[in-house]
């Protein structure tokens, strides 16, 4: 079982109030990532339909992704407007599977 967070872009928030964060978020992130419990991380491309995450990140436990919300600068600062921690149970097939074979 895997955990998602979804992060929501607070309103009014600008990309370039984004970027004076992200140094201080990628900091924390990297330090954070050491530890072994992040899966993945990335930013959504499109964000333009209202309500739509701005990004999302796969942690391999319920806490690791509470830890992680918790002091993350994004949300201490005020730029993430909401979050969201689902459950996640995966299918995973290596490169050139079909799903016949699973």
């Amino acid at each position: 079982m895997l955990y998602v967070t979804m992060y929501y872009i607070a309103d009014g928030v600008e990309r370039g109030q984004l970027m004076e964060v992200y140094p201080r978020h990628r900091a924390y992130l990297d330090e954070f990532a050491r530890g072994g419990e992040l899966e993945s991380i990335g930013a959504f491309l499109d964000v333009s339909a209202p309500g739509s995450p701005g990004s999302m990140a796969v942690f391999r436990s319920r806490e690791a992704a509470e830890r992680f919300i918790a002091v993350d600068p994004f949300v201490t600062e005020g730029l993430v407007g909401r979050h969201e921690v689902r459950e996640w149970d995966p299918l995973t097939y290596p490169p050139g599977a079909d799903s016949a074979a699973n």
